[in-house]
């Protein structure tokens, strides 16, 4: 599918801890009213180069992240989402859920209270407070496997958890790196590799599902909070928030160790020093994660499509192109 001539698609973007969303509201393509997950499956085979056309360049960039708006399934949730990157699509996006709520507050969508919002990967449910606060209530997060093994070429066997926190991330812990802003071309090199490493060995999480985050972790800057982390994102672009299924997935692992109790607070730094404050609960065996933020508006714009534009479909992103 190619873009139709002179279309137009409105869009609001946000940031959240420094890390962008584009919220498309209209101009996107039918995708049935079937389950999100079927959705996101007629998007990704039949409409992919729209997810390209409204976030790669010359309209946006490697970092951005995309989150289309489409009728829920149930009438009864507050607004159903299908987020994607430069690489394709995501589960769940904690930062981009949080950008999500903020965008729809902004125009008079939601207000204070707590909502249901449908993503592919199940029902999420957000509070707003009126200082602009907002906290997901994710889908659940757990630890898979703890202390696997990879062999990195340059670096030698580096050990690391694989954790779901509503995307697949393999968390390293015993790593020699500083994470700091200056470093970030040094840390997204290694990460990547680690990425490349962990697929050419077939290490997998759960059903064989590929492994796409990859994040560092290390004590916290600020004494104020408990940790903070480098996540390299699929389209090979680094996280400038938190992260919030990675704080997820942190917050999973830590429990899983006894270290981090139900309703414990876990401030979580980013590369930028943002921070995500989170919690766990549990039901069972389950780990339900809090994920606390917040995002601001920036931009209010309406992408044009023209018909003698040769790059009216995008550009694809240089992790496209090796891919």
């Amino acid at each position: 599918m190619n873009m139709p001539d002179s279309s137009r698609v409105d869009v609001i973007d946000s940031h959240t801890g420094g890390e962008p969303t584009r919220c498309v509201l209209s101009g996107g393509p039918e995708l049935g009213d079937g389950p999100l997950s079927e959705r996101v499956e007629v998007m990704r085979h039949h409409f992919d180069l729209f997810r390209r056309a409204v976030l790669c360049e010359p309209r946006g960039s490697d970092v951005l992240v995309g989150a289309l708006l489409v009728t829920p399934v149930d009438p009864a949730s507050a607004a159903a989402v299908i987020f994607f990157n430069n690489a394709g699509y995501l589960g769940m996006c904690g930062h981009g859920m949080i950008g999500v709520v903020a965008t729809l507050s902004h125009m008079g969508r939601l207000g204070p209270g707590q909502h249901r919002i449908e993503t592919p990967v199940g029902n999420v449910h957000v509070t707003l407070v009126d200082s602009g606060e907002i906290t997901v209530s994710n889908v659940d997060a757990y630890r898979f496997r703890s202390n696997v093994a990879v062999d990195v070429p340059g670096h030698g066997v580096v050990l690391g958890d694989i954790a779901w926190g509503g995307n697949w991330f393999f968390l390293i812990e015993d790593h020699p790196y500083s994470l700091r802003l200056d470093h970030v071309d040094e840390l997204a090199a290694f990460t990547w590799e680690v990425r490349r490493s962990l697929a050419k060995q077939g290490i997998t999480g759960e059903m064989g599902c590929e492994i796409d985050h990859i994040e560092l972790c290390t004590a916290a800057h600020d004494p104020a909070n408990h940790g903070r982390n480098f996540v390299l994102c699929p389209g090979n672009a680094y996280d400038r928030s938190p992260c919030g299924t990675g704080t997820s997935a942190k917050m999973a692992c830590l429990a899983d160790s006894g270290k981090l109790a139900p309703g414990q607070e876990w401030r979580q730094e980013g590369i930028l020093g943002t921070v995500f404050t989170g919690r766990i609960q549990r039901e069972g065996d389950r780990i339900l994660p809090f994920i606390t933020g917040t995002a601001y508006v920036t931009a209010i714009a309406t992408l044009m499509f023209q018909s003698q534009d040769p790059f009216r479909n995008g550009i694809p992103s240089p992790f496209e192109m090796r891919s």
